[in-house]
Order: structure tokens, then sequence, then C-alpha cells
């Protein structure tokens, strides 16, 4: 297979970029694993890998310091529009998203930007419906002790 185009939707701030640098690693009908490094440098956070879980909508990141040392898990809701005549995925961060630290420690973020964007207009209730059950479905695996299972394909190819 041919390395897709993809690319990052955000709703807020409201903005559509080309992952052009991104490296596909590995795809398959269910996943697509990158490694990237920041679009905008930080003085923390350096460079990483993600997994698209297509079928799930969730993004599992893994993000580096420049040294090598792994950061924490940054775990994304997301939507994608897939268009097949060109190969191209437009991923749509739906907002809501967990961090889970190297010592377990597991944080939602973000909860907020989704009263924000319903509030207007970006999210339609269907969309915000769909970010809630998938960040309620991501938290029980996390709580359950299934997230090895969601970073297998990042310590496989990443």
């Amino acid at each position: 297979m041919a390395d897709p185009i993809l690319y990052r939707k955000r709703l807020i701030p409201e903005e559509c970029v080309l992952l052009k640098d991104d490296r596909l690693l590995y795809r398959d009908e269910d996943i697509i694993v990158t490694a990237w490094n920041t679009l905008k440098p930080r003085r923390d956070l350096h460079h990483g890998c993600s997994c698209y879980y297509l079928r799930e909508g969730i993004k599992v990141s893994r993000f580096y310091e420049e040294s090598g040392s792994l950061l924490y898990w940054y775990c994304d809701i997301v939507d994608y529009d897939y268009r097949a005549e060109t190969d191209t995925y437009v991923i749509t961060d739906l907002l809501a998203d967990v961090i889970v630290y190297p010592d377990g420690f597991v944080k939602v973020v973000d909860i907020d930007e989704l009263a924000t964007a319903k509030e207007a207009g970006l999210l339609t209730d269907a969309m915000l419906k769909q970010a809630l059950l998938t960040l309620n479905r991501l938290l029980q695996i996390i709580y359950d002790g299934g997230f090895e299972k969601l970073q297998e394909p990042l310590e496989k190819y990443g």
C-alpha cells in the first residue's frame, strides 16, 4: 500500500493541517501507525509516534523528549473521513483527551472544550455523543488494565 495522505483537523482552534512530514510505519484496514516530529517546536515535547485506531475513534500517541525519554502516552478521541479516490484521511480531533503517565497516573483533559465547541456550533449532537461514548470506552479499557493492548502497535512498529 502507498502512503496515505493525512490531515489533522482541529475544532479549537479551528484548523486543518496536512501532516506532510509524518512517516508511515504501518498500515492496514484497522490502524495507521506514524512517527513524527512536533509541528511547532516545544521545550518539552520533541517527537513521537501515533497509532490511529480507525474503527474505535482513538489515536494513541507516545510523546518523547528530545533525549528519547518517554514523557507520556497521549490519547485523542477522534473521528475520521476517508476519501478512497485520493487515499486521504481527515482525522478530526473531538477535543477530549486522556494522558497516561509512565507511572500509571491517568489524567482526562479538555472536557470543557466539548462544551465550548457545542455552544459555538462546532460539534453536532451526534459528534458530542460519539466523543463522550468513545472517551468512556477508552477510560474503561485503561481502568480494566487493557491499555497495554492499545500500546502494542507502537511497541511493534514505533
